[in-house]
């Protein structure tokens, strides 16, 4: 039998984990938010009331198996003057699976056929109005996870504005996970949407399975400016319970200049560097590489690399 792993994100981060981790013989179960309100989703949101469906489509794409074009056709974004400018082919087709089904988690089962997806895709919630909140270091409150991203702001809290409803498949898929895992992503908008829900924290209190944390290989302006490894597993501590993270992967890659420099001015975002005595006082193993590819002129994780230090993790423990 395969081990069970359970991913936590959302994202262009937890899309890039499982293009690689999918190439190994695990059993995977990715855990999606469903708050975004931006672009095409969001769209979506208001004219239908609907749960989020952006990340999920990138993620079902993502562990497909199908030919390059069907992907290609799922992730293209219409440019027109019309009704449809901004919308994603996947998006539109996962809406009108949930308005025929009603069931966003049916919706994704059909889809995830059709694609050839042989993992487990789940939204974290079902919740139409899910509304991510942000409370920053002056008292601001911030309403909507698009509105959180735009702010670049550093937020003491962040929460939803009603208590979702976790799916049970999410808290059994927890319950019988060998590894848990944070993915690489924003921590404010792609993780913590996923973990500051009271049913997930209870549920990560009873299981033995490690929590891994994929940090993050480059800040985010006004979030997470500054902030070194430790810092990122110090903040997503912060919002759990009893448990912990126990082990965190991080990129010790050295960036090139002009790479660095094109971050630093155009995204305004700077390298995250590994503070090796920090994360020892933290009691969190560090397991480190040289993680980070350059394509197109942007910085990504190398995805097979990535996932095979996973499978090493997992099959030592």
């Amino acid at each position: 039998m395969h081990k069970k792993i359970v991913v936590l994100g959302g994202g262009t981060g937890l899309s890039y984990l499982l293009k690689g981790l999918k190439e190994f013989p695990v059993d995977i179960t990715a855990v999606i938010t469903v708050s975004d309100n931006g672009r095409s989703t969001g769209k979506l949101r208001k004219e239908f009331n609907t749960p989020a469906v952006g990340d999920i489509r990138r993620v079902i794409t993502s562990l497909s198996d199908i030919d390059k074009p069907i992907k290609t056709m799922m992730e293209y974004r219409f440019k027109t003057s019309s009704g449809l400018d901004g919308h994603t082919v996947g998006n539109l087709i996962l809406t009108s699976m949930l308005d025929i089904t009603g069931s966003l988690t049916e919706s994704i089962d059909c889809l995830s056929k059709i694609l050839n997806v042989t993992h487990k895709v789940l939204p974290i919630s079902e919740d139409s109005s899910l509304t991510l909140m942000g409370r920053d270091k002056d008292g601001n409150i911030v309403e909507g996870e698009e509105q959180i991203t735009k702010a670049h702001h550093h937020f003491d809290k962040i929460y939803y504005k009603e208590e979702p409803k976790v799916l049970d498949k999410v808290i059994d898929s927890i319950r019988d996970a060998d590894l848990i895992i944070f993915s690489m992503g924003s921590l404010y908008t792609s993780i913590l949407p996923n973990i500051i829900c009271e049913e997930v924290k209870d549920a990560l209190n009873e299981v033995s399975a490690p929590i891994m944390y994929l940090c993050n290989a480059m800040t985010q302006p006004g979030e997470t400016d500054n902030y070194k490894v430790s810092d990122h597993v110090i903040l997503l501590d912060s919002y759990l319970d009893k448990r912990k993270i126990d082990v965190v992967i991080a990129s010790n890659t050295k960036i090139k200049k002009n790479i660095a420099k094109k971050y630093e001015t155009e995204e305004q975002k700077d390298p995250v560097k590994i503070d090796y005595d920090n994360l020892k006082n933290i009691d969190v193993e560090l397991i480190e590489d040289d993680l980070m590819i350059v394509e197109d002129n942007t910085l990504r994780h190398n995805s097979i690399k990535l996932g095979s230090l996973i499978i090493d993790y997992l099959l030592r423990k």
